[in-house]
């Protein structure tokens, strides 16, 4: 016997929430005889309306759809699926009553979390973190990524996504764009609106953006740290235990000591420093000849003083910069370039090294 319409409409999975629209509660009335069924969506603007429609449609051809938003009990309903979901409730080992905070945080959990940290501003982090989720993604990985420079942050404006997140009570749901989930304060005050708040504030904000929000299990989660080894880094130390550190840096000799001291930080942490990235590192020419602008061998240094390795040169290229200035990263205006290539290479040597091995105090035999 073949599956009622109700059960195929429902098998749809929705691309945002990574999850069937029979277990999100968005199939309401159908009706199969007059080929009719209701798309009960939580917010009106839900972004995966249409691409759901489209999906039913494919399924049953000529189907007329309605599409209603979800009551307050529905939305809370939903609320509850998500969280039971992110603290994996239904795997072994759950018995505390209480509300558990969220299973990629788990050392059990298979998400790698990549902290892409420097010791100062001006190298572009922020890009490597953008293109090297996309690279991420398109090698068929779950990705988010957390905007973490609070002070300072930028990956909305790069990434480019239409639209902003969702709050589902104190559930938040972060965008999507190019196959890459993203979080950053930037989607919740304006533009040009400073952050001005002390450590605790602080705190507690990236706490909420990490165990608050919908980043179900990826693959990896992409953490852009603001520069410095300040009060970020300690947070995120004692919220993220297993966080990998990588260390993004310039050629010149300058730029590749004060990287050092974010990466001496993170050890004293007890992160593990996983290797360095080497933005930058030359221009390639319209005679296709290599110029060095910035120097050469920082890179290498660091991660030969480090006991790391050099995973890889991202070349400088102008569409690195005007993609982060319009919302259209290198990785997604120019695929096949010389950076996207050096992208590419990066996320599958990453992909390769497999996780840390974390070793805590706190795990020591006695």
């Amino acid at each position: 016997m073949s599956d009622s319409l109700r059960e195929r409409l429902g098998a749809v999975r929705d691309v945002l929430l990574v999850r069937s629209l029979a277990e999100l509660g968005f199939v309401g009335a159908v009706d199969e005889a007059a080929n009719m069924a209701e798309l009960v969506v939580p917010v009106t603007n839900w972004p995966m309306a249409d691409d759901i429609e489209a999906a039913w449609r494919e399924i049953a051809p000529g189907l007329a759809i309605t599409r209603r938003t979800m009551t307050d009990e529905g939305r809370f309903e939903l609320r509850s699926v998500l969280r039971r979901a992110m603290a994996g409730e239904a795997g072994p080992g759950h018995h505390d009553h209480s509300e558990p905070g969220p299973r990629l945080l788990d050392r059990h959990s298979t998400t790698r979390i990549l902290g892409i940290s420097s010791g100062k501003g001006g190298v572009g982090k922020s890009s490597v973190t953008i293109n090297l989720a996309i690279a991420l993604a398109n090698l068929g990985h779950t990705v988010g990524v957390l905007d973490a420079d609070v002070y300072g942050f930028s990956l909305p404006k790069m990434l480019g996504a239409p639209l902003d997140p969702i709050i589902l009570g104190d559930t938040v749901i972060p965008t999507l764009a190019h196959g890459v989930r993203c979080l950053s304060m930037g989607y919740f005050v304006p533009d040009e609106q400073p952050v001005i708040w002390r450590g605790p504030m602080l705190h507690k904000a990236i706490e909420q953006l990490v165990t608050e929000a919908w980043w179900d299990e990826p693959d990896f989660l992409l953490i852009d740290m603001p520069p410095g080894t300040g009060d970020v880094a300690l947070t995120l130390s004692e919220i993220v235990p297993k966080i990998e550190m990588y260390v993004v840096t310039t050629p010149q000799a300058a730029a590749q000591r004060v990287a050092q001291r974010s990466a001496y930080a993170a050890r004293k942490l007890k992160l593990a420093v996983r290797g360095v990235i080497e933005n930058m590192s030359w221009f390639t020419g319209d005679d296709g000849k290599r110029y060095e602008i910035f120097g050469a061998g920082g890179g290498a240094a660091l991660a030969s003083d480090l006991g790391v390795p050099l995973l890889g040169q991202v070349p400088l290229d102008t569409r690195l910069r005007e993609g982060g200035d319009n919302g259209a990263p290198i990785m997604v205006s120019a695929p096949t370039s010389e950076v996207a290539q050096a992208f590419n290479a990066l996320a599958a040597t990453i992909a390769a090294q497999g996780p840390a091995r974390v070793y805590r105090r706190e795990l020591k035999l006695v």
